[in-house]
C-alpha cells in the first residue's frame, strides 16, 4: 500500500523563498527514495494541498512545513485531510531540532552571551500558534543560558520592533534569532525591526540542514500511525 507524504507550505512569490522549501522538499525524497514525497501549498502557489490529497493513490499524509498551528492548520489542511485515506502530522515546531539549527545561526553571526537574543516569528491570530511559539523561546533560552522574549512581524503579538526597543541599551546588541522558515517577505520585515543582527532564516538556499530533514520525516512517521488502512482499499480508492 502506497503512502505519499504530502510536504505542505505556505507558499510565496519570492524566489530565494520557494528555492529553500523546495530544496528541503528534495532532501526528504532523497534520504527516503521508497516514499511517494509530493510538494503542495495552502496559498500563493499551486497546486494546492486539498488537490494533491486528491490525487494521492493509497494513503495521504500531509506535514505542514510551518512552524506553529494557526490558520492554515486547522482550516487549510484540516479540510484537506477531512478524507477517511488522510491525515496531517503536527507542525515542525517547537522542537529541539529547530532550536539547534537556531544556535547554529546565532554562532555563524558570531553571536556571544554578552548579546541579547530575540526570536523573531512571523505571527498569528491563534493564540494556539502563538503557544507554539513561546515555547521555541523557552527552548531556546533554555539552551542559550538566559531567556529569550518573542516578537513577531504580524498577528497579535507584541511586535517585533518593539520588543527590539525595550531590550536594547547597556551598550549590548539586540540579535534576533529568525524563527522562519524561509527568506522573503517576514524575514524583510524583521531586517528591518532595528536590531543589530538578525541570523538567517532556518531554510536559506539549497543547503538544508539535516536535522530539518529528519524532523519532516519523523513528523511523518508519527502521523502514519493514525491512518485508516482500510480506507485505502474501499472500492473509492482502487
Amino acid at each position: 500500500m502506497t503512502i505519499t507524504l504530502v510536504a505542505t507550505s505556505h507558499g510565496t512569490d519570492v524566489p530565494a523563498a520557494r528555492t529553500s522549501i523546495t530544496a528541503l522538499v528534495d532532501a526528504v525524497r532523497e534520504l527516503s527514495p521508497h516514499l511517494d514525497v509530493r510538494e503542495a501549498f495552502v496559498d500563493v502557489q499551486d497546486p494546492p494541498v486539498a488537490r494533491v490529497v486528491d490525487d494521492v493513490d493509497g494513503l495521504a499524509v500531509v506535514v505542514p512545513l510551518l512552524l506553529a498551528p494557526g490558520f492554515h492548520v486547522h482550516v487549510d489542511i484540516q479540510q484537506a485531510v477531512d478524507r477517511p485515506y488522510a491525515v496531517a502530522s503536527s507542525t515542525l515546531g517547537p522542537d529541539p531540532r529547530l532550536t539547534g539549527v537556531m544556535l547554529g545561526r546565532l554562532a555563524e553571526a558570531g553571536v556571544t552571551k554578552n548579546d541579547i537574543v530575540v526570536l523573531g516569528a512571523a505571527g498569528s491570530t491563534d493564540a494556539r500558534a502563538r503557544q507554539s511559539v513561546d515555547a521555541a523561546a523557552r527552548m531556546l533560552g533554555a539552551a542559550w543560558g538566559s531567556p529569550v522574549p518573542v516578537g513577531y512581524v504580524g498577528g497579535t503579538g507584541t511586535p517585533i520592533d518593539e520588543i527590539v526597543r525595550d531590550v536594547s541599551g547597556a551598550g549590548r546588541r539586540v540579535v534576533v534569532a529568525s524563527y522562519l522558515m524561509a527568506p522573503g517577505f517576514f524575514y524583510d520585515k524583521l531586517l528591518a525591526c532595528g536590531a543589530e543582527v538578525v541570523t538567517r532564516p532556518l531554510l536559506d538556499g539549497l543547503d538544508v540542514d539535516p536535522d530539518m530533514v529528519s524532523l519532516v520525516l519523523d513528523r511523518f512517521a508519527e502521523a502514519v500511525g493514525v491512518l485508516d488502512w482500510a480506507s485505502a482499499s474501499s472500492p473509492s480508492r482502487v
